[in-house]
């Protein structure tokens, strides 16, 4: 992983009970698996521990790793770093995604709650010396009482999401083509198609994996179909939108949006979208930051507890994930 961010990964409290299970130089944090001093450590790994920065463990890195047999990721994604070659050798792989969703799902969820009071654009008009207050007409249509927030993507973050969201008296449906009518009955949320999703949303939050198949899920026609004075959230990935396209809708005014990421990432100096009132955009800040890297450390440690202790890992990705996770 990139060195610095073993310390807010695995601060002492962690190290300590990280050591305690497994033989680890705590000064050795590679950032290539080609380094020559490298060499003999791996010779002898058994269990890698990667995060962000982590390069991808290919054919020459394996040859050169012949006892390894787990890879704990203290990161989301595993996709640009584990390839066929890890599958063939018979890797077990675990991901802290599940660990990295609960941020960006609590900041999906404010999201959310400010839009329904359209907290953004009112705090825009403050700033620009609109002090008066706002005249009852102009409020009738703010609140969160029976707001209607469409979810697309059952995934760990929109699940966590839809978790939270269930305290609130909001009216909550989900699209997603890996969803049948039971799950989503377990999930407490009426499921529908994504067109009648964005066609009925108030507020739609976005939550989809980044794979071919989503490309531009969000095009011109179906951004289209999201009712005026509507706002569209994005804490997935920026190219699951069509970005031509959302920025017509934003700059005519007729959408809202919180971007926690865009395409490109980050937008240009010149973009209209830092300026328009109707877009908040965000340093893709949603996912675990500061404190929060803690908690992905932990995973990591309650997976090599549960190595140690020859149990199966708690949040394996198998090969089979890899078409319909991020």
């Amino acid at each position: 992983m990139a060195p610095e961010h073993l310390p807010a990964l695995f601060p002492p409290r962690l190290l300590n009970r990280l050591t305690s299970l497994l033989d680890i130089d705590v000064s050795l944090v590679a950032e290539r698996f080609d380094q020559e001093s490298l060499a003999p450590a791996l010779a002898r790994t058994e269990i890698l521990i990667t995060g962000w920065g982590a390069p991808p463990l290919g054919s020459a890195a394996l040859a050169a790793a012949p006892r390894l047999r787990a890879v704990l990721h203290a990161a989301g994604t595993v996709r640009g770093m584990i390839g066929e070659p890890c599958w063939e050798r018979g890797l077990a792989v675990s991901s802290a995604a599940h660990a990295n969703a609960l941020p960006v799902a609590e900041f999906t969820v404010a999201t959310v709650l400010l839009a329904g009071k359209n907290a953004f654009s009112l705090r825009e008009s403050l700033r620009t010396g609109h002090r008066l207050p706002p005249r009852p007409a102009d409020l009738a249509a703010i609140g969160n009482f029976g707001r209607r927030v469409g979810i697309i993507g059952a995934s760990r973050v929109g699940r966590r999401v839809l978790e939270l969201l269930r305290p609130f008296n909001l009216k909550v449906c989900l699209s997603d083509p890996y969803v049948d009518a039971a799950e989503a009955a377990r999930l407490g949320v009426d499921l529908v198609s994504l067109d009648d999703l964005l066609a009925g949303s108030d507020i739609v939050s976005l939550h989809a994996p980044d794979v071919p198949q989503t490309y531009r899920m969000l095009n011109r026609r179906r951004l289209a179909a999201i009712p005026d004075g509507a706002t569209l959230i994005n804490t997935s990935r920026g190219a699951l939108i069509d970005p031509e396209a959302l920025s017509d809708e934003l700059t005519s005014g007729r959408l809202n949006a919180v971007l926690d990421v865009t395409e490109p990432e980050p937008l240009p100096g010149d973009s209209p979208l830092y300026d328009l009132p109707n877009v908040f955009v965000t340093p893709h800040i949603a996912g675990s930051l500061g404190n929060e890297l803690e908690r992905l450390g932990r995973a990591v440690v309650e997976e090599a507890e549960r190595l140690v202790d020859g149990l199966p890992l708690l949040h394996q990705v198998l090969r089979t994930d890899l078409g319909r996770i991020a």
